[in-house]
């Protein structure tokens, strides 16, 4: 097998045995060149229910190694040309990776047999949603894939309804469809400011290992790494500010148009 992975580990994924696959994150422009040398540029949404969270999102800050490095940030824009441009051949290739040894579970080795879905980037539409449904139920015995993901409502209709049984997934707050997430049944993650902040909301820390995110309590939290300018309260919390402004002007502008009747 060629040794140009698929899937990589950053250092903290590579302390807790995890292997990861990873998109752009959010709105990228991708330069296509034709045959007469001419240049044009498509954008696509990766994060098509990012809210609040596109404006923190650490995968698209200045100090963001996927940002500084460009060996890294050309590896996600190959990653998403290769699931956009040969879909099947894509498929093909991820299904018969995850069959190399390197991915089945050894303690001895540090290896968990545990891959994340996405450490920027998310389910974008529903074909790469199938696709990857497809790819779980043929992986070989002991490896367990798992995701944080805004898109609630994507999942609700193609993954609850007959989820693989080695797929466990987190809704992560601070997206368009946060009102949708129902904390008496899913999962759900948070990014808080504080330790303490995070405590206070009822979440628990998933600072010890990113696993505790879909194998610990039901309310993950973790708080960021660095500074973010404008972040004054968690993902979920600017979200719901977020959204109830827009449902204050929605109703502002329905009642202007009912009193100009």
């Amino acid at each position: 097998m060629a040794t140009d992975w698929l899937l990589s580990q950053n250092e903290r994924m590579k302390e807790q045995g995890i292997f990861n696959w990873t998109l752009p994150a959010w709105v990228v422009s991708l330069e296509d060149e034709a045959p007469d040398g001419t240049t044009t540029v498509r954008t696509v949404n990766v994060c098509p229910s990012a809210g609040v969270c596109a404006k923190h999102c650490y995968a698209l800050g200045s100090d963001s190694g996927y940002i500084r490095f460009p060996a890294a940030r050309a590896r996600h824009q190959r990653n998403l040309r290769m699931v956009l441009d040969t879909p099947l051949l894509w498929k093909e290739r991820m299904a018969a990776e995850l069959r190399h040894p390197r991915y089945q579970p050894d303690p001895q080795e540090g290896k968990s047999g545990h891959i994340r879905i996405h450490d920027a980037g998310d389910f974008y539409d529903d074909a790469y949603t199938l696709m990857w449904l497809e790819i779980m139920r043929g992986a070989p015995k002991g490896l367990t894939f798992y995701a944080y993901t805004k898109e609630v409502s994507r999942f609700r209709r193609l993954v609850e309804p007959n989820p693989p049984a080695n797929f466990e997934y987190v809704f992560s707050r601070g997206g368009k469809e946060d009102k949708l997430i129902d904390p008496t049944r899913d999962r759900d993650a948070d990014v808080f400011l504080t330790l303490d902040d995070l405590k206070a909301a009822g979440y628990s820390s998933q600072a010890a290992s990113d696993l505790l995110a879909v194998h610990g309590p039901p309310r993950v939290g973790m708080t960021v790494n660095r500074h973010r300018k404008g972040m004054t309260a968690s993902f979920g919390e600017l979200q719901r500010q977020q959204d109830a402004e827009a449902a204050a002007r929605r109703e502002r502008q329905q009642a202007k148009a009912r009193t100009s009747r």
